[in-house]
């Protein structure tokens, strides 16, 4: 289960992130966040409390990067030990802004 709130303030939408995204959670994240992402200049991911992504998920934070590096550019911020070990792994953590 992933349980997202999202804050749009000044073009740059927050989305903080809680629970799982993976293959169950994704496709809905992706389908919210692209509608969510109407009129953002710019994306911040909060994933203090995402307990777990999967390779589903890797590919949601892909396609936000690139839409978002078309415009004002997208962050991850306060990454847990957990979901920042995936994206060393991965290699996503050269692909991604994280703060």
């Amino acid at each position: 289960m992933l349980n997202i709130e999202k804050k749009l303030e000044d073009k740059c939408l927050t989305v903080v992130m809680e629970g799982r995204l993976d293959t169950t959670t994704a496709p809905d994240f992706d389908a919210e966040l692209k509608s969510a992402l109407e009129g953002a200049d710019s994306l911040v991911l909060d994933c203090e409390k995402l307990e777990y992504i999967s390779s589903a998920g890797l590919r949601v934070l892909l396609s936000a990067q690139k839409v978002m590096n078309t415009r004002g550019g997208m962050k991850l911020i306060r990454v847990n030990d957990i979901v920042n070990e995936v994206f060393e792994v991965t290699g996503f953590a050269n692909i991604l802004t994280i703060e």
